[in-house]
């Protein structure tokens, strides 16, 4: 079964096996305000996860007409997902592939990889071929890794965890007979030949060609049928057949005839999810293919702890609740499947830092729900961190946690009190960081400030998951909107 496709651009997973320490581990407790409001004052012992999972669900009613579904970390006790935590990666390791994360996104913006000089044709993968080669190119990304939903695939359903990114398109999943290869998961996995509602792709079809800019890759074609792959910048990878499902989100809203990808050949350290759930912004995402029931809008809260849960919905409903608060979203020529943003400014301890506006404007911003550490211009990422330091002072520092330079040794204390940060973006919106959302610890002797500076100022800002933690976060996508509302989860 030969296909024969080149990899321009992947959007992809970016494996954080162990996101307990992601999250559990963050300081995710207010316990109370300091007088002057500048500051959180946060008990040490929050740094510690916790066993036992504490669930949170969306509020929603019988006749809200939204599909809310539960998210959970990968790997924390409310997954069921976990197996060993003997394989956890290190810090060193998250914040590593963190990194590979945004090199790869950064390449995608300063590299159109569609000439022939950065594809090469000769460059095959056959489904059943045991020495399959697919090259990792330099304009791919990564996708989320750590944070999964459960839906529901064919007729009878089948129950998949999937990881959900916003910087992906193409939902995928393992699949039956595994012509080449298969990870293991934690699921069975799907069988498309005992489902009544599955049917292939045709390589004729004008669907199969939507494949190119949804994957980056041209599709190749298999005995008639349309063939997918998709490469992410770890070298992990997913080929298989493209074809027509029912997709179940929940026990009333069910899609006929959903494009996904039916993997055949796949590998990579997906920590045990059956696949990846595509939010992006091309026409074959959930977003789009979902888009005449839920107006193409869908939001998610991402839990400020490993041991709660959070979760994503789809459609208004009844309405916006008048704590979200709204910016433009911003169009990226670059990275046209990816939500652009305008950031406009940083506040420290109620004080704008004095950065010029320019530092915002030079670089083009995005949201991304896979990448961990929110990437600022150095300028900018160096008036946060001497402002921080400052206010710090009494606090002993600690040494730099890979990419993380601003660390501290908080182990000898039962409270600290931290300054509050807030990111001013386009149109005047405000959002004061949750306390999760500023630091990062690896253990109560080296906590850090969770931010990181680009190489460059023109390279691409990206708004990372951490700093997401615990806000409704509102995609509006058809009004061209996104909206932060806070305390949307645990």
């Amino acid at each position: 079964m030969a296909t024969d496709w080149v990899l321009h651009r992947s959007t992809s997973i970016n494996f954080l096996s162990f996101v307990v320490v992601l999250s559990s581990l963050l300081l995710g407790c207010i316990c109370s305000s300091s007088p002057d409001d500048a500051h959180h004052t946060i008990r040490v012992s929050s740094l510690l996860p916790e066993p036992s999972c504490k669930t949170s669900l969306a509020p929603q009613q019988a006749d809200d007409k939204r599909s809310s579904l539960r998210v959970v970390h990968k790997h924390g006790p409310c997954s069921q997902l976990v197996q060993d935590k003997a394989d956890a990666p290190t810090h060193d390791e998250i914040l590593l592939r963190d990194q590979s994360r945004v090199k790869s996104i950064q390449s995608r913006f300063t590299k159109i990889t569609s000439t022939s000089t950065s594809t090469s044709t000769s460059k095959t993968d056959r489904v059943g071929d045991s020495k399959a080669d697919l090259p990792v190119q330099s304009g791919s990304t990564i996708g989320a890794g750590n944070y999964i939903v459960t839906v529901g695939l064919g007729t009878p359903k089948k129950d998949l965890s999937l990881i959900f990114d916003t910087g992906s398109d193409l939902t995928w999943t393992q699949c039956e007979p595994c012509i080449k290869y298969c990870y293991k998961q934690k699921e069975p996995t799907f069988n498309p030949s005992v489902s009544a509602s599955y049917t292939n792709i045709t390589c004729t079809s004008s669907v199969c060609s939507d494949l190119i800019s949804a994957t980056g890759s041209t599709p190749g074609c298999s005995a008639s049928t349309c063939v997918y792959g998709i490469q992410y910048g770890d070298s992990s990878y997913s080929v298989g057949f493209f074809g027509k499902e029912k997709l179940t989100l929940t026990s009333t809203d069910a899609f006929d005839n959903f494009l996904f990808g039916c993997g055949q050949n796949n590998r990579g350290l997906f920590g045990g999810a059956a696949g990846l759930l595509g939010l992006g912004r091309d026409k074959v995402s959930v977003v789009q293919q979902t888009g005449t029931k839920y107006g193409k809008y869908f939001s998610y809260c991402l839990p400020s702890s490993s041991s709660s849960t959070g979760h994503l919905t789809f459609g208004k409903g009844r309405g916006v609740p008048s704590s979200v608060k709204f910016t433009p979203l911003a169009t990226i020529p670059q990275g046209n499947n990816f939500y652009g943003i305008n950031i406009e400014g940083i506040s420290v301890a109620g004080t704008k830092l004095s950065i010029s506006s320019s530092i915002f404007s030079n670089a083009p911003g995005i949201i991304d729900s896979g990448t961990v550490i929110t990437r600022l211009p150095p300028t900018a990422y160096s008036a946060l961190s001497s402002a921080f330091k400052k206010l710090m002072s009494k606090y002993p520092t600690a040494p730099a946690l890979s990419i993380l330079d601003t660390c501290y040794d908080l182990s000898k204390y039962s409270t600290v009190a931290i300054p509050k940060v807030s990111f001013i973006f386009s149109g005047g919106t405000n959002v004061n960081l949750d306390p999760s959302g500023i630091l990062y610890a690896a253990k109560a002797s080296q906590v850090c400030l969770a931010f990181a500076g680009n190489g460059d100022d023109t390279d691409v800002l990206i708004y990372g998951n951490v700093q997401q933690q615990s806000f409704e976060v509102v995609y509006d996508v058809a009004g061209m909107k996104l909206g932060f509302g806070p305390n949307g989860c645990a």
